[in-house]
């Protein structure tokens, strides 16, 4: 269930970040048909909360909103030597009733605070997370990727990478095409794996070939095919070490890594959308086999593609 949202936030408040969890979860998209939340903004008090940016957002709740929440973001500000009890106690109750907390940026350290990041990976802003880690020893610090999803604690990095992680959770609780929809309306990606590094260094054009697009591109229309990394770059005229290092560069992960999350998100699209058998999905979306489409989908989803499409296909549209 995801329809209760609410974004925490603490003086100085980052716009941004705030912004982010506004966009994803506060805007009517009912109309397009897309699912609704009950949205809602709290603080440590109700009233005025300064922001780093010279202005104040005024706050209609304090911490008493957060009960009942499906899920709490609590977005980037001023890192802080200790944390208002209510607000811990408010996120903390969050998880024992089913909830998730997803923290953006320096909001890592508040669910720290809160004894959340215990014994799960975490990850911040890459400026911050040495502090994180030293400040709380007993979560893994995963400092150079975008989000990681410890469910039902899902932290992410710095500004963009927001984004990322609120769409991933809308995916993970209500599929592919309600994620694909609120992107296309945000005009940005509707993926991008957790795994990425969280800044993508782009040398400048060598002898040694330009930008990959063309090949990404083609590579995500020939899903089906089952190409060595030697065949990949033979298309992009490199030899396979310069490939893969360029293809590092360009996407922030590894060839195989990125075609199967392709194909994950392929498949979840012919799960919602059609009605084929589960061993046509996994030959279309290159898995070959259904056995292999299952093992990814519980690594990456932790659920099977029977459940995903029950979940998230229409009446009528799926069958054992």
């Amino acid at each position: 269930m995801l329809k209760n949202v609410v974004a925490v936030v603490l003086e100085e408040i980052h716009p941004f970040e705030l912004g982010v969890a506004c966009e994803v979860f506060g805007l009517d998209r009912t109309a397009e048909g897309l699912p609704g939340y009950d949205f809602a903004i709290a603080g440590v008090r109700p009233g005025p909360h300064a922001t780093h940016a010279g202005f104040a957002v005024d706050v209609p709740h304090g911490p008493e909103r957060l009960a009942g929440a499906d899920l709490v973001v609590v977005t980037a500000s001023a890192i802080r030597r200790e944390y208002p009890e209510p607000l811990l106690d408010g996120l903390r109750s969050v998880v024992e009733s089913g909830g998730r907390v997803l923290s953006i940026c320096s909001g890592a350290f508040v669910l720290g605070a809160a004894g959340l990041l215990d014994g799960r990976r975490s990850t911040t802003h890459w400026r911050y997370s040495e502090d994180l880690a030293r400040r709380f020893p007993r979560t893994t610090v995963e400092p150079d990727v975008l989000y990681v999803d410890d469910d039902p604690v899902i932290t992410s990095a710095g500004t963009a990478a927001g984004i990322d992680a609120c769409l991933h959770l809308v995916r993970k609780a209500q599929g592919a095409e309600v994620a694909r929809g609120i992107a296309r309306r945000m005009v940005v990606a509707p993926h991008r794996e957790g795994g990425q590094a969280q800044f993508v260094c782009r040398p400048l054009p060598g002898g040694d070939g330009d930008s990959l697009a063309p090949l990404l591109d083609w590579m995500r229309h020939h899903l089906e095919r089952d190409c060595t990394v030697e065949q990949l770059a033979a298309r992009a005229h490199m030899s396979p070490r310069t490939f893969a290092r360029r293809f590092q560069q360009e996407t922030g992960t590894t060839p195989h890594r990125w075609l199967t999350g392709q194909r994950v998100l392929l498949a979840q699209r012919l799960l919602e959308s059609t009605t084929e058998p589960v061993d046509a999905i996994a030959v279309r979306c290159g898995f070959g086999n259904a056995a292999t489409l299952r093992h990814h989908f519980a690594r990456r989803l932790g659920t099977t593609p029977l459940a995903y499409r029950r979940c998230f296909a229409g009446p009528g549209e799926w069958e054992d």
